[in-house]
This record gives structure tokens, sequence and C-alpha cells, in this order.
């Protein structure tokens, strides 16, 4: 890439990429510096995010005995009746995520790994089948034949 580097100076970037057969994009993004992942800052916390003291304002609203066995929409619902509007819904279920409050409410089932049977045969006349050419015998690799 630096040989591009070089080239592009004189000749033009576009020149120097089809004279050396690399696209150009690729010599674009080495040009660039990229910084290490190391020194990446965070994302800055958004403008209208909720302040510390609106969340816990929330989640005591939410943890009331009044709106306790309600979810989020009806308790959003209520609280504009009221002439009161502190965030979304969709706000209060990620408050809840974050504090572990929010499940699925259906039970689901686990279904245990299906093993399928096996015929294993120690001596003949031991087990009877159908359809099948070929037992498994009592070491690896054996088989007794029908």
């Amino acid at each position: 890439m630096t040989a591009a580097l070089e080239l592009s100076a004189t000749a033009g970037c576009a020149a120097a990429c089809r004279a050396l057969a690399i696209p150009r994009a690729s010599f674009y993004r080495a040009r660039t510096p990229r910084p290490a992942p190391d020194t990446v800052s965070p994302r800055p916390k958004p403008a209208r995010a909720l302040s510390d003291a609106e969340r816990e304002a929330t989640l005591e609203i939410l943890h009331s005995e009044r709106f306790l066995d309600q979810a989020p929409h009806q308790v959003h619902a209520a609280l504009l009746d009221e002439g009161s509007y502190v965030c979304s819904p969709r706000t209060r279920y990620r408050l809840l995520e974050q504090h572990g409050e929010v499940r699925e409410r259906r039970d689901q089932l686990r279904h245990p790994v299906y093993r399928k049977p096996e015929l294993l045969a120690r001596q003949p006349n031991q087990v009877w089948t159908w359809d099948i050419t070929k037992l498994r015998g009592p070491l690896q690799w054996t088989y007794f034949y029908l």
C-alpha cells in the first residue's frame, strides 16, 4: 500500500490504483489512520436521556402499589390521563430490563436431547427386529448380520 501512496503523489490516486490493481476504497482506507481499539471513547450520553433522578422517579412509580401489577403501557396511559409525562413506555421497559424485572410470561418448555434407540445384541437370538440388515455387537465395529 505504501507503493500506491508514493505513486499517487505524482500520478493521482485513481491512476495509482489502476496501475497496482488495488481497489480505490482500500487505498483511501489505508491513507486515513484508524484509532487503536483501546483509544475509542465511549458513546456520549444522549442530550434527551433521563437523568438519574428521573430514572429513580420512574422506577418508584412502576414499583408503587397502584401500578405494581400493570404493564408499562397501562401505566403510561394512566399517567397521561392525569396530565403527567416522564418517559415513553419503551423507556419504562428498558429501565425494568436493566433491573432484571422483565421476563417472558409464558413458561418455556425445555425439550430433552433426543437419543435414538439402539438395539445391542450380545449373542445370537437375543434381540429381534425387522427391516434391519445388521445389529451392533458387544465390541466396536462388530455386527451381527441378519
